[in-house]
């Protein structure tokens, strides 16, 4: 798949996840398979970039290219300016965020919230493309609400202003996450448009991977909320999608190996005391399943020390590749 000068390894993309798409998740995903991993969400308010929180967003130190910042707003000015403020610090993709349902996003009439205002959409976006030599991407839901989806509307706005590629969660913003993401609206916008559509919502499985594909004739899918504690997902959906047979499931020993890797990133980026307690969510995802794992995250969750929650973390799957053993 190609965005502009850029040649994707593949059509499967991490989204943007506030307070998950960090630069080590990032990472680890374009590692073991994601062609494409945008970053959380950085706001247009210029007050903001010099926060900690702005400035570790926009950090793409050692990152793997292409590099693609996400963007919200809703003023067509302030957007044009955190475009070309962020590509000076490194984008070389700017993806630009009319998909997230949260309310502090929604009240300022960013995220999805600018799919009710389709002329200030048509502004927002010609004002970033017009403002930046980058490609422009964007993220929207089929619409508003379940009587207002407006995605195919949307969809030609997008592609008439020149960003070069669209990816749709398949919910409305009312919807928020509730239900089961429907893929119709996103097969009618790929119908629609000529530019490239990826297809988001629900993609759990390399089965569902497929069908979604198959479904909606999308040219490539994205993966949210199943990539938390299972990067490895994008392996097993390429694999799947190139031989029609599932991948095995990753070891014990490789998932505890992959944690750990991913702690001492987390450190390493946010320091030791932040570090930690942004670990805590990705070890309950990785533990998740395993016997004993609501136990070790009661006990896990409290510990301040990366070096306890390291060793924490090797004596838990140490128990449970004994299982395995056992099992044998």
């Amino acid at each position: 798949m190609q965005i502009g000068p850029y040649t994707l390894k593949n059509n499967l993309f991490l989204a943007p996840m506030a307070g998950v798409t960090d630069r080590p998740f990032r990472q680890l995903c374009k590692q073991v398979g994601a062609g494409m991993a945008p970053s959380e969400m950085v706001s247009s308010n210029s007050l903001l970039w010099g926060s900690e929180k702005t400035l570790r967003r926009a950090n793409h130190e050692g990152e793997l290219e292409p590099r693609s910042v996400q963007i919200a707003g809703a003023d067509p000015r302030m957007m044009a300016d955190a475009a070309k403020y962020n590509v000076d610090r490194g984008a070389q993709i700017i993806d630009i965020n009319m998909g997230c349902p949260a309310k502090k996003v929604c009240n300022v009439m960013a995220g999805s919230a600018l799919l009710q205002d389709e002329p200030l959409v048509a502004r927002i976006l010609a004002a970033v493309v017009g403002a930046v030599a980058v490609p422009v991407t964007l993220k929207i839901r089929t619409g508003w609400d379940t009587a207002h989806r407006n995605g195919v509307t949307i969809a030609r706005t997008a592609e008439d202003s020149g960003i070069q590629l669209l990816a749709v969660h398949g919910r409305t913003r009312a919807c928020l996450y509730r239900g089961d993401a429907e893929y119709d609206t996103i097969a009618a916008i790929k119908a629609a448009v000529g530019i490239p559509v990826i297809a988001n919502g629900d993609i759990t499985s390399p089965e569902k991977a497929a069908f979604v594909l198959q479904h909606t004739g999308a040219d490539g899918i994205m993966v949210g909320r199943a990539a938390q504690g299972r990067p490895w997902i994008f392996r097993e959906i390429d694999h799947f999608l190139k031989t029609g047979c599932r991948r095995p499931a990753p070891s014990v020993a490789e998932v505890r190996d992959t944690l750990v890797g991913h702690l001492n990133n987390l450190y390493s980026f946010y320091g030791e005391h932040t570090g930690v307690r942004v670990a805590r969510k990705h070890i309950s995802w990785y533990s998740k399943g395993h016997p004993g794992s609501a136990v070790f995250r009661q006990t896990v969750n409290r510990v301040d020390s990366a070096k306890e929650q390291l060793a924490m973390t090797r004596a838990f799957f140490a128990r449970q590749l004994e299982r395995v053993e056992l099992a044998a």
